[in-house]
């Protein structure tokens, strides 16, 4: 008897210990999505609360439509801000006209997973090699790192500490702390700007303890439906790098299973669920693809339990105001360990994959690198020389684009594509 209460309270202490770490590992991928998934509703006008609300159920949402299998965090997507501020402008302030438009790009979003489920993934996978693929990922992280830099730019002693913290854990330290560097590197950055005075407390004295997220209905208007919906075009190629980087990480193949039509459903579902209650579209967070990398964590219920701390976190306006009150140069500096470790996976594709350094391939890969990292400036270069703007990219509606990554993964797709055929050409003729 005395054997079974032994063994009886030692499963309860793994019960509780792990748990535990679950719990401290959650609130690592909390604090990597928080910023981004904030800042957008901060720039357009959304609500921060709604925005985090969103981002924990689209998450939940997504788990469930990939069968729990993807370890991946939805939050603010940033490629619809100007889409925001448009509609904004045009229908005098009225942001549910906004929520309109991403909800059809949601359902497209929706559409697309059934168009890729019938065609099959094995023609998907022809279009996508490594060569095409390692680059997407490279530009990816690097696009994000000046972001970054930017937000650590504000001090860049707090951002130093914080950045050396996790790095000096993550090469030194072992076992569970190591899976620990970012919580304990953002801990040691906060406290070290509160003793800097950078840290604004008068957010947290104000919040309330608990708070209702103000929810709305959207509104449909064709104009607004027109501007929102070609960003699609945009976003899915993000959608597919995001998803391929993170099954790099892991060392899976989610393209394949659960499958690419069950992640864009998932994505999809969860920005119409945003856009119904009045949150920002939703998309995969790199951020959190980042925490996985440094942690070698993978495990999906771990993002779960994210979400539902997010969740939780939209109605308690008290913590919510000690997270808005991290500075962004603690954000800035574990963010630049967080997107160089995604441009790190991006070259380990292409050396594992083994990829042919012939001309065919190299072109390709100088395409989508030279458009994805410096597209906006030969632009401006180009517009120097012949004295007006050029946009390099495919012009969508106004002011909207499809630019950087979208537009240099296309083009890599299409540059290969028309080479294959080439290539292929002079063989037969052989």
């Amino acid at each position: 008897m005395t054997d079974n209460i032994m063994r009886d309270t030692m499963v309860d202490e793994s019960i509780v210990l792990g748990s535990m770490k679950k719990s401290v590992l959650a609130i690592q991928h909390l604090i990597a999505m928080f910023g981004a998934t904030v800042l957008v509703p901060i720039l357009t006008g959304l609500h921060p609360s709604i925005a985090l609300f969103t981002a924990g159920f689209g998450t939940l949402i997504f788990h469930l439509c990939t069968k729990g299998k993807v370890p991946v965090f939805l939050g603010s997507s940033f490629a619809f801000i100007p889409i925001i501020l448009k509609i904004k402008e045009v229908y005098n302030g009225d942001l549910a006209y906004a929520q309109g438009g991403i909800m059809i790009a949601g359902l497209i979003y929706v559409l697309l997973s059934f168009l890729v489920k019938s065609i099959g993934l094995d023609k998907i996978k022809k279009c996508l090699p490594p060569h095409i693929v390692g680059p997407m990922i490279i530009v990816i992280g690097l696009n994000l790192i000046p972001t970054a830099f930017g937000m650590a730019s504000e001090n860049l002693i707090v951002a130093g500490i914080t950045l050396g913290t996790a790095l000096l854990i993550n090469f030194k330290g072992k076992g569970f702390i190591k899976q620990l560097s970012i919580l304990i590197a953002v801990v040691t950055g906060y406290f070290v700007a509160l003793n800097m005075n950078l840290v604004n407390t008068s957010v947290i004295k104000e919040s309330n303890f608990l708070a209702l997220p103000p929810f709305q209905l959207p509104k449909f208007d064709i104009g607004a439906i027109a501007i929102t919906a070609p960003v699609v075009l945009a976003v899915f190629m993000e959608h597919l790098g995001d998803i391929t980087t993170n099954g790099q990480v892991v060392g899976k193949n989610f393209i394949e299973d659960p499958g690419l039509n069950r992640t864009l459903l998932g994505d999809g579902l969860a920005t119409m669920f945003a856009s119904l209650v009045g949150g920002p579209a939703n998309t995969t967070y790199g951020e959190n693809t980042g925490v996985l990398a440094i942690t070698k964590n993978y495990d999906p219920s771990v993002l779960r339990l994210a979400a539902i701390f997010a969740v939780v976190l939209s109605f308690v306006a008290k913590i919510g105001g000690v997270l808005t009150s991290i500075p962004s140069s603690v954000m800035g500096g574990i963010s630049l360990m967080l997107f160089s470790m995604i441009s790190l996976i991006g070259v380990k594709t292409i050396k594992n994959e083994e990829v042919e350094f012939n001309w065919k391939n190299i072109v390709v890969m100088g395409t989508i690198l030279i458009l994805g990292l410096g597209g906006e400036q030969l632009g401006t270069l180009l517009g120097g020389i012949i004295g007006r703007e050029i946009i390099i990219g495919i012009p969508i509606n106004g002011d909207v684009a499809i630019t950087g990554l979208s537009f240099a993964a296309l083009m890599g797709i299409v540059i290969n594509s028309v080479l294959n055929l080439i290539e292929n050409k002079q063989i037969k003729n052989k």
